[in-house]
């Protein structure tokens, strides 16, 4: 007796979707056991490194317009020995 009903059609995607499952499951397995638990990346990982880019890239935005309202509050320094260099010059026509 066969196993195959008649009239049936064999699903020739089965085969290639067991072994990268199980392809997948021996890659997971060496990954763990070479890089450890603690270091596999996972989504909350991947989340957690994304909000603490965030925040540094925030607190450097800020501290980059805090020293921009400083500057934009000091008054300019009076340049020293360039009053008058080119006062007496005629332009050249």
């Amino acid at each position: 007796m066969s196993a195959v009903k008649p009239g049936s059609t064999i699903d020739v995607t089965s085969i290639p979707r067991a072994v990268l499952s199980v392809a997948v499951g021996v890659v997971h397995s060496v990954e763990r056991a070479m890089i450890g638990d603690a270091r596999i990346r996972t989504a909350r990982g991947n989340a957690w490194e994304a909000i603490c880019a965030d925040r540094d890239r925030a607190h450097r935005r800020d501290e980059i317009r805090a020293l921009v309202a400083v500057l934009a509050a000091t008054p300019p320094a009076p340049s020293v020995g360039r009053v008058g260099v080119g006062a007496d010059r005629q332009p050249v026509n």
